[in-house]
């Protein structure tokens, strides 16, 4: 099969647009549950809450902008102005606090508002990045590339948030220790802005053949048992995808909390660098051996990786087993991603791009994101085991969320071998 090359200036908005973006991701789904648990309330349910929230808003932004920028037949103008209010909307969460709520509704109960102002604010956060990232920028991939390359700007791709958790953990972390979080949020709003102002000007669109505008039919496009017949490939990836991502959401959103308050490690950045910079070599190397080797046959193998990482970090206590399982788990977890992410994109109709991001969303998103976080939420609070902080009682996250993330990711094996048999493995490549 023959490779086709990505030019230099495409490479480096893929990298540009896809690691700022994932700042904002990190900042969402790690920072503003340990901004949650730390400033305003203990309670595990309302980062679960947050989390599922902010999914459904992901999910129908996706669905409806995707639509909307196939309709257009531009992609550029979505990522460029989503950009920059994206990093607006970032910015505003450094003013939110329980004293500022307190003043503006002294009869409420501030916790519990500014609890509430948070998750609101996270959904308006995640409608500007959902409809610059999910929507327009995942589409502008699937336009700009094919399936000699895919797993290649997928492993990339797969990468980026652990090098953004990187940068953000190793570079900025000690704002959020501090407590100095209008900083660490404002700095970041302004990154992700001005990353969207950089990209009138870096960013070519693709060319998309405008299409006619039927507002519900193509929201609901993905939906038809017609087009689900015709893309059983497709529906499988997506269902992989989503067991994928609900063990991911089982324990990713309070991996910091855990680490910080259920190990006691104040230096959890350390941890974190070593496990991600070794999980990004990785990922970086092996996708061209995965576009070679075939991606259903790399899939399992992936998978299993994962689930020892899991296992083991179970099991780990100290601070170098810890690294050690780390590194295998965020290893695995970053394989895997690139691998089911490049099989959904060889699957998904190059015309219809956009139309089909809100589906992935659905099943690799908003499931996952609503399903995971109540699960490992249900694990924490079922530990026995709490602590008194400035006289209050706080619960202490479990280890048990990554066997429960392990048990999920065992199920992956049936969309597997359903994809194999659908698809023939040799055929696939």
């Amino acid at each position: 099969m023959r490779r086709t090359k990505l030019s230099p200036r495409l490479w480096i908005s893929f990298i540009l647009l896809g690691l700022t973006g994932q700042f904002a991701w990190t900042i969402e789904n790690m920072y503003f549950n340990v901004f949650l648990y730390n400033t305003i309330t203990t309670d595990p349910s309302y980062i679960a809450t947050m989390v599922a929230a902010s999914a459904i808003v992901a999910t129908l932004t996706t669905l409806i902008m995707g639509a909307v920028s196939d309709k257009v037949g531009r992609r550029k103008p979505f990522i460029c102005l989503g950009y920059i209010l994206w990093g607006i909307s970032t910015l505003a969460f450094g003013f939110i606090s329980v004293e500022n709520i307190s003043a503006l509704f002294p009869a409420a109960n501030a916790a519990a508002v500014a609890a509430w102002t948070v998750i609101i604010m996270d959904c308006v956060m995640t409608f500007f990045g959902s409809t610059a990232n999910d929507a327009a920028l995942n589409a502008y991939i699937t336009d700009t590339t094919d399936t000699s390359n895919r797993a290649r700007v997928e492993s990339v791709f797969a990468t980026l948030p652990l090098i953004s958790m990187l940068v953000i953990f190793g570079g900025f972390d000690n704002m959020t220790q501090k407590g100095e979080w209008q900083k660490f949020f404002v700095v970041f709003g302004l990154i992700v802005t001005i990353t969207g102002i950089v990209s009138l000007f870096l960013l070519k669109d693709s060319a998309v053949e405008p299409k006619k505008w039927n507002m519900l039919g193509d929201i609901l496009y993905g939906f038809k048992p017609s087009v689900m017949k015709s893309s059983k490939a497709l529906y499988i990836a997506l269902c992989a995808g989503m067991i994928i991502s609900i063990a991911v959401q089982i324990f990713f959103p309070y991996l910091i909390v855990y680490l910080q308050h259920g190990l006691g490690f104040d230096d959890y950045s350390i941890i974190l660098a070593v496990a991600l910079i070794f999980a990004s070599v990785v990922s970086v190397a092996s996708g061209g051996v995965i576009d070679k080797i075939g991606k259903l046959r790399c899939m399992l193998p992936c998978c299993a990786i994962m689930l020892i990482g899991l296992v083991l970090m179970f099991f780990a206590k100290d601070m170098v087993f810890v690294m050690v399982a780390g590194a295998i788990m965020m290893s695995g977890y970053m394989l895997v991603t690139a691998t089911i992410s490049a099989i959904v994109r060889d699957h998904t109709p190059v015309e219809k791009a956009g139309m089909f991001q809100g589906i992935r969303m659905i099943f690799m998103v908003l499931l996952p994101m609503i399903i995971g976080p109540y699960i490992g939420a249900a694990v924490i609070k079922s530990n026995p085991e709490k602590y008194i902080e400035l006289g209050v009682e706080k619960i202490v996250p479990t280890s048990s969320i990554f066997v429960a993330a392990a048990i999920a990711l065992v199920f992956v094996v049936i969309p597997v071998l359903m994809l194999i048999k659908n698809t023939g493995e040799n055929n696939e490549k």
